[in-house]
């Protein structure tokens, strides 16, 4: 009776003990998610550092009951190298550091003076009034002030002569000369060749120069006019001119064509001071933030209309979270200002999102310390030694991967005239080798001719030559002569 007392008793206090266990291990876990707390268990003969942080993709984020991210990782990094143990907690009111109405700081900067932690690894901006009160670190992440918009919030007008745009002025200009040169070639070959006109007194010649022009521009239509050239050397311009066209409207088609395209995907907004100027966009910035405080102490006119127009709709465009300013701009026609690493985070994370090119005071991230603390340098050299190694490139490339296709970030640009510089130069080897052909041929007709008159070869070609190009003085001439004549 009393073994099986014993027996019964150790039965349920081992089951006591068990449910005892299992109840701690689940409230751990509880807290490890609830709170966001991480720990490298102390070893034998090192210190233990209190590190304060706060959630933030990628930088500190909590998955299966663990911390990870960029800072987490190079938190890391920075134990292995300087051979300490450390306790994670995330910031207790979920700020970064400002100070308050009450004069005390708040946020991570406030635990560090209260001494509730001895460091903070965060992407916390290194500025002026923190450093006064805390020391920073070797930045280990440089970043600045952008702009996060929507690609598709704000389509841009195009002018009335929008088509014009595939090409620059001077190709136009290029172009219009190209095509007054080429008629006036047509021309001036119809008349000297023989074989195009071969009497000139007798015959009418159907190409004149305003039938060369609209030669020319049918060509550049594709569409086939008359009159139709029977010498060779009006036809190799002919030729030259057509391919020409051909050359020049695939290059137009093309270019118009990336010019559509590109055109839902140019910005409506490339800098702080179109970003000013519009009136479609709401825009704000994270409150009590470094950037609130940089636009706020700015004395560039423009950062000065930024911070008036965030401080007068200070309930309206201010957002307290990151996430919140995310989704924002994802779900209204708001534009985010922030820092432009996180931004361009945000940007490879949704494919709709992208950020404005401009970006304006250079900062960068630090870790914080007490002041005449001896870790602050111990900590810039490691960050210094992690930066000369790549480890901080890798750990950039690692957490800022996306999944968005990648799109050529060049911009759309018209065609200049050295992009067609190879086509100018075959319309005009076409031109002379037809003048020379027209020459050749009317200097054939001319030898012939001089053995029939008795004349020099020279005396009949200028002769013929003279006719040709003043064919109105001498039909003039002719007709006031037979005139006479029939008097």
């Amino acid at each position: 009776m009393d073994k099986s007392l014993h027996f019964t008793f150790c039965v349920i206090t081992t089951m006591l003990l068990l449910r005892g266990s299992t109840l701690a291990g689940n409230a751990r876990n509880d807290d490890a998610v609830s709170k966001g707390t991480d720990s490298r268990g102390p070893e034998e003969g090192l210190p233990t550092l209190t590190v304060t942080t706060i959630l933030e993709d990628p930088y500190v984020m909590v998955r299966s009951a663990e911390l990870e991210g960029y800072c987490i990782d190079l938190l890391k990094a920075l134990a292995a190298m300087l051979h300490f143990s450390y306790k994670v907690k995330v910031v207790g009111d979920g700020q970064y550091g400002a100070v308050s109405s009450s004069g005390n700081w708040t946020g991570m900067i406030g635990e560090i003076l209260r001494q509730e932690a001895d460091i903070a690894v965060a992407p916390l901006t290194v500025t002026s009034a923190r450093e006064e009160v805390v020391s920073f670190t070797t930045p280990f992440l440089q970043t600045g002030i952008g702009i996060l918009l929507r690609k598709d919030t704000v389509s841009q007008e195009m002018s009335f002569f929008h088509f014009l745009a595939p090409f620059s002025k001077e190709t136009w200009t290029g172009l219009l000369f190209a095509y007054v040169l080429t008629c006036f070639c047509l021309f001036l070959v119809a008349r000297l060749s023989p074989c195009e006109w071969n009497e000139p007194k007798n015959e009418e010649n159907h190409f004149t120069f305003l039938n060369s022009l609209w030669f020319g521009a049918g060509a550049l239509a594709l569409q086939g006019v008359t009159p139709r050239p029977k010498a060779l050397s009006v036809r190799v311009i002919a030729a030259v001119w057509w391919l020409f066209t051909i050359a020049l409207l695939a290059a137009y088609i093309a270019n118009f064509t990336a010019l559509l395209s590109s055109g839902s995907e140019q910005l409506p907004i490339q800098t702080f001071e179109d970003l000013v100027k519009q009136r479609k966009l709401e825009f704000g910035t994270l409150d009590g933030s470094s950037t609130f405080y940089f636009f706020k102490n700015s004395k560039n006119p423009i950062h000065q209309m930024i911070y008036e127009y965030m401080d007068k709709r200070r309930d309206h465009v201010l957002v307290k979270t990151y996430q919140e300013a995310v989704q924002r701009v994802l779900e209204s026609n708001y534009a985010f200002i922030g820092e432009s690493i996180s931004q361009d985070l945000a940007a490879a994370r949704h494919c709709d999102l992208t950020r404005a090119p401009e970006v304006i005071g250079a900062r960068g991230f630090g870790i914080a310390t007490t002041q005449a603390s001896l870790w602050t340098k111990k900590l810039s050299i490691a960050v210094l030694k992690l930066r000369e190694s790549g480890d901080l490139d890798y750990l950039r490339n690692k957490w800022w991967e996306t999944s968005c296709l990648h799109k050529s970030r060049e911009r759309w640009s018209p065609l200049q005239p050295q992009a067609l510089g190879g086509l100018f130069l075959t319309l005009a080897i076409g031109l002379a080798l037809g003048v020379i052909a027209a020459v050749v041929e009317l200097s054939n007709k001319s030898r012939h001719a001089a053995g029939h008159v008795k004349k020099s070869c020279c005396s009949v070609f200028t002769e013929e030559m003279c006719t040709r190009l003043r064919i109105k003085e001498n039909t003039r001439q002719s007709q006031e002569t037979s005139g006479r004549a029939n008097a």
